[in-house]
């Protein structure tokens, strides 16, 4: 039996190198960082260098970058923080009803305490409404928070040309929750016009606990965490130094085989989702089929979803997800099903799997039998056609398996 692991988008497994660092941090130089003996300076040159190298990964300066403890804080750091600072300028904002739940919990808390949340909807494929965004921007609206690839369905949105949309406007900040699309595909909040960007340090073969949340220069936001004044007065509490080195080397690690990494998902990616079509009949493909980085991968990297014309924009995936239905079976039941045969992904989002149904699916208009029977697959670097070979086998005996018992009943 072969261990196939394709939950990527929930977590990944941390570089080696990753774990090495971490491990010596603990056991060596477990010094606190503020403090002002040699091993606490010691250990502030260890963040230092990750602020650095997650700095570099997104072309931005060592300054914008805020450690947090997870995306999910990054997010809630940002909406809250924008809010805090600018509730007087206006009292609108702008999201999509396909958004993580870092972002929609947080949106839904502000809607509660009387802020006008505007929420923009998708095509079936999971691609936001431009003309619907556009039709919400007014002057009551100070920020507008769009994910930059979904995490259910791995659509790519097109970014670059929301944050021209919003900066079209005065006095309107633009957040986007790029976890899933950081190591993924080229993120750029500069080229994005982005004034907050979040990521997270799990999703990158980096550990669990750490993210980050960019804030352009010289834009003020309300601090999240008081106390004492770390993180530049932005995060108070005492930091988290292995976890924050080992996300500072995996961006390093991801940053430098960028290339490398996309090519190997894609290329099990489009695997198995053409053994699929071939093989397995009664299927839906919620994921675009396209994929981001198809024509060119690289430093010069585009997306067709940038390239494309308001008219005719093409949406297309991140390399990172696919996305299926199975008609006739049960998305849980097949997925521990799947599990016996030591093959792991998911029926949606791991912060929101105990939930009923998926809310993204359900924004991108799909039926619910469709929602029922959808499977989740986050791939990695480490995924591989012989371990897709092995999948397609498994996958195929599960599904004939559970709709011949679905038909006897």
């Amino acid at each position: 039996m072969m261990f196939v692991y394709l939950d990527n988008s929930a977590t990944t497994r941390q570089y080696d190198q990753v774990t090495q660092l971490m491990m010596r941090l603990m056991k060596e130089d477990y010094g606190n960082p503020s403090s002002l003996h040699r091993m606490g300076v010691n250990v502030e040159r260890f963040v230092k260098e990750a602020r650095r190298s997650v700095a570099s990964s997104l072309g931005a300066g060592d300054d914008e970058i805020v450690f947090t403890g997870s995306g999910t804080e990054a997010d809630n750091m940002a909406i809250f923080g924008v809010w805090e600072a600018r509730k007087r300028r206006g009292n609108k904002i702008i999201t999509s009803k396909a958004e993580h739940p870092a972002v929609m919990e947080a949106c839904k808390k502000l809607e509660r305490s009387g802020v006008n949340v505007a929420y923009v909807g998708t095509d079936s494929k999971g691609l936001l409404d431009m003309d619907e965004l556009e039709s919400h921007l007014d002057e009551s609206t100070i920020l507008v928070t769009i994910m930059a690839v979904n995490n259910e369905l791995g659509t790519v949105q097109p970014v670059e040309e929301i944050g021209g949309l919003v900066k079209e406007r005065a006095n309107i900040l633009f957040h986007t929750d790029a976890v899933q699309a950081f190591g993924k595909i080229p993120v750029d909040p500069a080229k994005w016009k982005a004034d907050l960007v979040t990521i997270s340090s799990h999703k990158i073969h980096g550990p669990k606990g750490v993210g980050a949340l960019y804030i352009k220069k010289g834009l003020h936001i309300e601090p999240y965490i008081y106390g004492g004044g770390q993180e530049g007065g932005m995060r108070s509490g005492t930091e988290n130094t292995p976890g924050i080195a080992g996300f500072g080397l995996a961006a390093e690690i991801g940053h430098n085989n960028l290339r490398e990494r996309i090519l190997a998902m894609e290329k099990a990616r489009n695997y198995l989702l053409e053994g699929m079509k071939a093989e397995i009949p009664d299927i839906r493909i919620n994921s675009p089929e396209a994929v981001f980085g198809d024509k060119e991968v690289g430093s010069e990297l585009k997306a067709e979803a940038e390239t494309n014309t308001k008219e005719s924009r093409i949406p297309v995936s991140s390399p990172g997800v696919l996305n299926v239905s199975f008609l006739g079976c049960r998305g849980e039941v097949l997925l521990h099903s799947l599990e016996q045969r030591d093959i792991y992904v998911s029926t949606g989002a791991a912060c929101s799997s105990r939930k009923k149904g998926s809310h993204v699916l359900a924004a991108a208009g799909l039926a619910a039998p469709v929602i029922d029977s959808a499977i989740r697959f986050s791939f990695s670097e480490f995924n591989t056609v012989e371990q897709m070979d092995y999948v397609l086998v498994e996958l195929k005996k599960a599904v004939t398996s559970m709709r011949r018992l679905t038909r006897r009943f």
